[in-house]
């Protein structure tokens, strides 16, 4: 049975694993499925098995179809979880790899449709575009072209890339004033770190300075307090104070007593990044808070992400969206995401971040960053509103992203 399906289907073995390919080979009846029916038993598989014997029936069903199913998997993607997504696609992929192979078409129009029309789930848009461009060479120049703000990553990242390789020509053919122009429409898309510290690399040595925090949408206004106690982990699920509201002029007790006020901090990294050693001393088992008032200019859907190497908790107007009670694992952009929604007017946003008491030198860092973006990493627009304390802020000046 194995070597029958693999000469059906000859790239199976590259498209789907072992366990997938068990799937395939239970006996099945399905001439009489129409597309509809079996698309709709791959939506319906579920976790742990459930759903599978019908999806490996309906699967061998539409692959049997041929690619003028193509565009029916693309649209029943769109409501797909991450496991159906993976049905869809190995069928899909199927359907290619057989349709290539012999030489035959595939229905290059309708995947193109598909693509452009944006309200398509970004991993159903992407698998078109891959598909389309194995048989059309120049449909990377016609479409990315128009992809710089795309909801879909990847697509947007291909779009940046694209870019970035058209103002390295311009600039290796001297022509400044063309690359520098060309690196910005790139920058005006980029979201990811790697490609907009490239675009920022090539612009300062053109002589164009870029203000990457406010690119990214980072939070560089804090009002910080600190220390709490977390002494044996404890203060990570203790809700002091500042998570009962935040008052600006108040006074906590603090760890072994001590008197705690806000203090204002503006950091200048480029990542938003705040260095609580730096701003507060070095200490262990403690919790700080950090506030924000956040003024949107519009309700607005945003992403919360956050970076930091220690426990931490997120809130926003007194709500909890994040929670990671874990240390010493690293620290990345965007390393954790919770979703939310910004009031048009005045938001308050709250960081709890506990360091512990591990000794170790590559436990002692105590630091944390945070921006507003949307879904696909693009910031959002928000402006930090300064707030009065009972203490002199330390540097800064008013950030608006």
């Amino acid at each position: 049975m194995v070597e029958e399906v693999e000469r059906e289907f000859p790239d199976m073995r590259r498209l789907i694993s072992g366990q997938w390919l068990v799937l395939l080979l239970l006996p099945a009846s399905v001439s009489a499925q129409t597309s509809a029916e079996a698309l709709a038993r791959l939506q319906a598989v579920g976790r742990e098995g459930a759903g599978n014997e019908a999806a490996a029936h309906a699967w061998k069903a539409i692959v049997r179809q041929g690619p003028a199913v193509l565009p029916l998997i693309l649209q029943a993607m769109n409501d797909a979880d991450a496991i159906a997504a993976n049905w869809l696609r190995t069928a899909g992929d199927a359907i290619v790899e057989r349709t290539l192979a012999a030489g035959k078409p595939l229905p290059a129009e309708a995947l193109e449709q598909f693509i452009r029309q944006r309200q398509h789930s970004g991993a159903a848009r992407r698998l078109a575009y891959e598909w389309l461009c194995r048989i059309d060479a120049k449909a990377p120049d016609r479409l990315l072209p128009g992809m710089l703000q795309d909801p879909s990553p990847e697509l947007r990242r291909d779009a940046v890339a694209a870019a970035l390789r058209q103002a390295r020509g311009r600039l290796d053919q001297g022509h400044k004033e063309a690359a520098r122009a060309a690196y910005r429409r790139a920058l005006a898309g980029a979201c990811d770190k790697d490609q907009v510290d490239l675009i920022v690399k090539a612009l300062e040595q053109l002589g164009d300075k870029v203000d990457v925090a406010a690119h990214f949408g980072f939070v560089r206004q804090w009002l910080i307090v600190a220390p709490f106690d977390n002494h044996n982990d404890a203060g990570f699920n203790s809700a002091y104070p500042p998570e009962k509201g935040v008052d600006p002029k108040a006074v906590y007790k603090g760890k072994d007593g001590k008197e705690i006020r806000w203090v204002a901090v503006t950091t200048d990294d480029p990542y938003g990044v705040v260095n609580l050693n730096k701003e507060l001393g070095k200490q262990k088992g403690v919790v700080a808070y950090a506030y924000a008032a956040i003024e949107s200019p519009k309700e607005q859907p945003i992403q919360v992400r956050a970076g930091s190497m220690n426990g931490i908790k997120i809130f926003l107007n007194g709500q909890e969206l994040y929670h990671r009670d874990e240390y010493h694992h690293g620290m990345e952009v965007d390393q954790h995401i919770a979703s939310a929604t910004l009031k048009a007017g005045r938001n308050e946003l709250l960081v709890k971040v506990c360091q512990n008491e591990q000794t170790e030198d590559w436990a002692q860092e105590w630091k944390f960053q945070v921006r507003l973006c949307d879904a696909v990493g693009a910031a959002v627009p928000f402006t930090q509103r300064l707030v009065q304390t009972n203490n002199l802020p330390k540097r800064g000046k008013e950030a608006k992203p």
